[in-house]
């Protein structure tokens, strides 16, 4: 598996500020609305509205409109990449990462 550097320093980048991390906790368990997301935080809307560029930047997360709502949900392509590189890179140098599940 050929490993794409830039883009795991961009999601660990992204991921690197405490309200991302929270915000990817509560989508572990699915897609949520983002009027749900902010019911989490104290912040305003246009603070949400910036980390969650910033996770969909880097393609950690992803987002569907349905008419005024915004739902997002964690790629899972991405992450389980992620989760292998540091799988390979630090726990379990022999493990390949490219076999099908």
């Amino acid at each position: 598996m050929k490993k794409d550097y830039e883009k795991n320093v961009q999601v660990l980048k992204a991921i690197g500020e405490i309200n991302r991390i929270k915000i990817l906790e509560l989508l572990s368990t699915g897609e949520k609305c983002a009027c749900v997301i902010l019911e989490s935080f104290n912040f305003t809307q246009p603070t949400l509205s910036h980390h969650m560029k910033v996770l969909i930047d880097c393609n950690i997360v992803t987002l569907r409109k349905e008419g005024k709502w915004s739902y997002y949900k964690i790629n899972k392509d991405v992450a389980d990449e992620m989760l292998c590189f540091f799988g390979v890179s630090i726990k379990e140098k022999n493990k390949d990462c490219t076999e099908e599940k």
